[in-house]
């Protein structure tokens, strides 16, 4: 059933899209959500930045969206990646979500085109009143080289169908600064602050890493949540080495090599990623190591 702000909490894995001979492996990635259900993660991100949504095609992102539905078979919410820096087609991207039978879009800031905080204003209510679905916005000026204010995030949130927002700009100050404007639910768009965005407000995690450790990032972030900062401060000091090195080189090029040495990826990415050099893969190699994933 459709998301709420009130049932946004906890782990979220933003799934990678296995290739395999340059075609997305729909076997892997079913296996992927099933580990990810086992593992007792609230939900699955599809198609969003870690699943390579920019090079694939319209039919493929659709698709994608399709399979990770129906292989999650309402055990976990599937929060699908509709984002778009063309209004027209975020709103094409989110009509094909709701009918597929997503529980949730995540929208990214639009990229490229640079808008102003009205355009962001405008892209995002323009699609959730074309829509009837509830919606995640997405904050991360690394990506899309524009950040959207606390302030464009609190007239946002006045509207129904926006329910919470995935916050990786990276600063403690930003997610402070928005709760402090609004009552939104915050997801931490980096592995790495999850802990300390908890501490600030924050819900749960969008995470990359728990597509290879996800009863790890299950436990962070539910003992966090609990209240239990000791526990996760542990936690947390151990998995931090591989949340780092996980973005040795630009997600999700490292994660899924990680997966290949695990065995469970081809690590096949599409240009114009490429793999990683024989520094990053060495240092990466070492740190599964250190974690017992590889031997």
């Amino acid at each position: 059933m459709p998301l709420s702000s009130a049932s946004i909490e906890g782990t979220y894995t933003a799934l990678v899209t296995p290739f395999a001979k340059g075609k997305v492996d729909f076997t892997r990635f079913k296996a992927n959500i099933e580990a990810q259900v086992r593992a007792g993660v609230t939900g699955i991100v599809p198609v969003g930045t870690t699943g390579e949504s920019p090079t694939l095609s319209h039919d493929e992102h659709c698709k994608v969206i399709e399979v990770a539905v129906k292989a999650a078979r309402g055990r976990v919410q599937v929060v699908a990646g509709t984002g778009s820096n063309c209004t027209a087609e975020a709103v094409d991207y989110t009509r094909h979500a709701r009918k597929a039978g997503a529980d949730a879009a995540l929208m990214v800031n639009p990229y490229y085109n640079k808008p102003t905080q009205e355009g962001l204003y405008r892209h995002f209510m323009t699609v959730a009143d074309a829509v009837d679905l509830p919606i995640i916005l997405y904050n991360i000026p690394g990506r899309t080289g524009i950040t959207m204010s606390p302030a464009t995030v609190a007239r946002l949130y006045k509207h129904d169908n926006i329910i919470a927002i995935k916050e990786a700009t990276g600063s403690l100050d930003m997610a402070s600064e928005i709760a402090s404007v609004c009552d939104i639910p915050m997801l931490s768009g980096d592995d790495s602050l999850t802990l300390p965005l908890i501490a600030v407000g924050a819900k749960g995690v969008i995470s990359v890493a728990s597509n290879i450790v996800p009863d790890r990032v299950v436990a962070l972030a539910s003992t966090a949540l609990m209240g239990d900062f000791a526990s996760a401060l542990a936690i947390h000091k151990a998995l931090f080495p591989l949340m780092k090195n996980l973005f040795i080189e630009t997600n999700p090029v490292p994660v899924k090599h990680a997966m290949k040495l695990m065995g469970l990826d081809t690590g096949e990415v599409r240009l114009p990623l490429c793999e990683m050099t024989a520094d990053s893969q060495a240092a990466l190699k070492k740190i599964l190591k250190a974690q017992g994933l590889v031997k």
